[in-house]
């Protein structure tokens, strides 16, 4: 039997970030060969990922990052808010966010093939449940590329957003980031008028109607009062209507034309884990 000594076992932790007695286990069984025990380690992360397949992993982070011109979101969900805000987790998932920014992925599946260190994002995730003995999953993945591109990380990530933007500079990126706080507490529902699907509009004018004929009113005035109502609902909904949070008596869109002429958002992403 090989000797396993105490700097050993450590030295395979720092390499997988296994338990102490995993590492331990694992180099007994291999006999003191370090491949080999590393490689014990990540199937018995698939042998975890396999029994917890179907749990339910809602806790998690959201992480948001950006260049400049590119810009990331990244969703990675877990089993509980005690994994959720473990540091080590943390940097797990702002490291799968930086990958995805630097590669330019635009699917979950292309940053699972990425490389994470000596493996593959998607091993990563399966030798991290080893370890963690939770399901993990990147649940969200979006990419955004436009003149300039603001991140915005909510305390404790559980919401973050990200915005592109027509135009570039600090005082472009400072307006970026009041936006992008605006989409993490505001919810738009879309960018504007036309990013509303048909199936929301024709629903809120059947729940104006209901309302109005509720309210007595004739039933040849209803769909004119709905569409009024409609109106309401796009400045509440829709990110470039909605009054701006730090100036009620402007839309966002007006706050924007007011930083610089024509300034509008491109796009913008919200990942929520609630």
């Amino acid at each position: 039997m090989a000797n396993i000594t105490a700097s050993d076992v450590n030295k395979l932790r720092q390499q997988t970030g296994a338990g102490m007695m995993d590492c331990k286990k694992a180099l007994v069984e291999a006999e003191g060969d370090f491949e080999s025990a590393i490689e014990i380690l990540r199937k018995k992360g698939q042998k975890v990922a396999a029994k917890r397949g179907d749990n339910e992993a809602s806790e998690g982070l959201a992480v948001a990052l950006t260049n400049g011109a590119n810009g990331v979101i990244v969703r990675v969900n877990c089993e509980t808010d005690f994994v959720a805000k473990n540091s080590d987790f943390a940097d797990f998932v702002t490291k799968i966010a930086q990958i995805a920014l630097d590669k330019s992925c635009i699917s979950i599946e292309e940053l699972k093939k990425q490389a994470y260190d000596t493996i593959s994002v998607e091993e990563k995730v399966i030798e991290q449940i080893g370890k963690i003995g939770e399901k993990i999953e990147i649940a969200e993945l979006a990419l955004i590329n436009a003149s300039s591109v603001v991140a915005y990380n909510h305390p404790g990530n559980q919401v973050a957003s990200l915005i592109g933007l027509s135009s570039s500079g600090d005082s472009v990126t400072s307006a970026g980031r009041d936006v992008a706080m605006q989409v993490a507490a505001m919810m738009p529902i879309a960018l504007d008028r036309d990013g509303v699907s048909a199936e929301i509009i024709e629903k809120e004018i059947e729940i104006g109607k209901e309302l109005a004929r509720q309210e007595g009113k004739p039933e040849d005035m209803l769909e004119k009062i709905a569409l009024g109502r409609l109106n309401k609902f796009y400045k509440e909904s829709v990110l470039l209507e909605q009054a701006f949070i730090k100036d009620q008596k402007l839309s966002v869109k007006d706050y924007l034309n007011s930083v610089e002429k024509g300034l509008t958002i491109t796009e913008y992403k919200r990942f929520a884990l609630k």
